[in-house]
């Protein structure tokens, strides 16, 4: 059965699987030999190799073993290239389903994790049955880096500040992302990151009606929207080591409020990948069903208090798109159930919406409904995702990872909305609510 047996292989022991063949044990050796020889009658009457033993708390108490990769220096961005892509494809890397965690070292009573700011702390794991299970998504976390969870390969869009705008969000669509790194030649490094929420904040800003021409999006480098728009809200470019563990990056996008969180190499000071909030979800998902699963994960949405039900933001068929735009701006979030009258949730606009206004090059009438807006999708829309209060968190978890969407709308039993759970709402009460308020700039300190 060769499936089998590569099953098999994946979960040999990692210091089985990391000898090489004149270093395996003597059963190894005599295994290997098997297959270079007819089997004895005796043999083939052989009971089957034992399966690898049962999931251990234990082994989230270590690091993982990590490959060495060489990295080089880059002093400067492509010459004349105001945009370019990067297709990451790293030999060394192993697949991300490949992963499991027999690739851990053996066990230790301390772990070591490694923060943004490169400083080892020394973290103490409970090993009492009751606080392992509650807390194993968050010690996974933490034994996990950064550089795990990015693909074998993968590509990365990086803009100039000198380039248009208007072919920024060009090259966006075109190439399929949301949001790139933006890279200062005079600086000679990452100062920020353009994302659709830049493309709503110059409609929302500079819009007047469909008679005057948007100047400010035709015209404008992102240099110069950088240099407006900072002048009230600068905020530093946050970022992530590879080698920082995945919870110091749950954290970052947490606490800061962003989706997006670049990781930069900073030995070269390259741009690697953009973990998100689904990234890290669909990680931890591969993973939990060889882990113990805490009690919590049984409880419902409103036993647990998982998700926002309180001052919805919310739009209505008929409402003005530039009002939806607006909403976005001033409530920052990320998507808009669409209600009818009777406070039925009929559909929802998204953020993600929002960039076909680029794509189709309508972004100079925005008086159309939102509803006319979100003709575009009518082929291929499946519904709004939809959840109630009284189902688990597991549940939910499963189905907003199968779903791929980055929300679920909470309603009754007449499809009324309720309130809204969100990946950001999942990771928190998974990760950083089992730490029991465990916070960076505190341990920092």
């Amino acid at each position: 059965r060769p499936q089998e047996g590569r099953r098999r292989d994946v979960l040999r022991p990692a210091e089985d699987r990391g000898q090489t063949q004149g270093q395996r044990s003597a059963p190894a050796r005599r295994s290997a030999g098997a297959h270079l020889s007819p089997p004895s009658p005796a043999h083939s009457l052989s009971p089957p190799p034992p399966l690898p033993p049962a999931f251990q708390l234990e082994t989230y108490l270590s690091e993982p073993q990590r490959l060495q990769t060489r990295r080089l220096r880059s002093f400067s961005s492509p010459a004349d290239a105001a945009l370019f892509v990067i297709n990451n494809i790293s030999a060394a890397r192993a697949p991300l389903s490949s992963i499991t965690h027999n690739n851990n070292k053996a066990t230790a009573a301390l772990g070591v994790v490694i923060s943004p700011t490169g400083a080892f702390k020394e973290l103490k794991l409970s090993t009492g049955s009751g606080e392992s299970e509650r807390d194993i998504y968050m010690r996974f976390m933490k034994c996990h880096k950064c550089y795990d969870i990015i693909p074998t390969s993968s590509k990365l869009v990086v803009f100039d500040t000198t380039l248009q705008v208007k072919k920024a969000f060009f090259a966006l669509v075109a190439n399929g992302v949301r949001a790139a790194p933006l890279w200062e030649s005079k600086k000679q490094s990452f100062v920020g990151m353009l994302t659709i929420t830049d493309f709503i904040n110059i409609l929302t800003r500079y819009y007047k009606s469909p008679m005057v021409q948007i100047y400010e999006l035709e015209e404008h480098k992102i240099e110069t929207w950088r240099e407006l728009y900072l002048q009230e809200t600068f905020k530093p470019l946050v970022h992530i080591s590879p080698d920082a563990s995945v919870f110091d990056a749950v954290h970052s996008l947490i606490k800061q409020r962003i989706h997006r969180l670049p990781v930069i190499d900073p030995i070269s000071g390259n741009a690697l990948y953009i973990l998100t909030h689904k990234r890290i979800l669909k990680f931890l998902q591969l993973f939990v069903c060889e882990m113990p699963m805490p009690a919590f994960m049984k409880q419902t949405l409103e036993e647990l208090a998982v998700g926002t039900y309180a001052n919805i933001a919310y739009i209505q068929p008929d409402t003005p798109l530039i009002t939806a735009l607006s909403v976005f701006t001033h409530r920052r979030v990320s998507a808009l159930p669409v209600v009818d009258h009777s406070g039925k949730v009929v559909d929802i606009y998204s953020k993600f919406d929002v960039i076909n206004l680029a794509a189709e090059k309508t972004y100079n009438n925005l008086d159309v409904t939102v509803t006319q807006a979100l003709q575009h999708r009518s082929q291929y829309f499946e519904g709004v995702m939809k959840c109630n209060k009284l189902e688990t968190l597991e549940t939910i978890v499963d189905r907003i990872v199968k779903a791929e969407v980055h929300r679920l709308v909470v309603v009754d039993e007449e499809s009324r909305i309720v309130g809204i759970v969100s990946l950001s709402d999942i990771l928190q009460a998974l990760v950083l609510t089992p730490a029991g308020g465990w916070d960076l700039e505190t341990e920092l300190q």
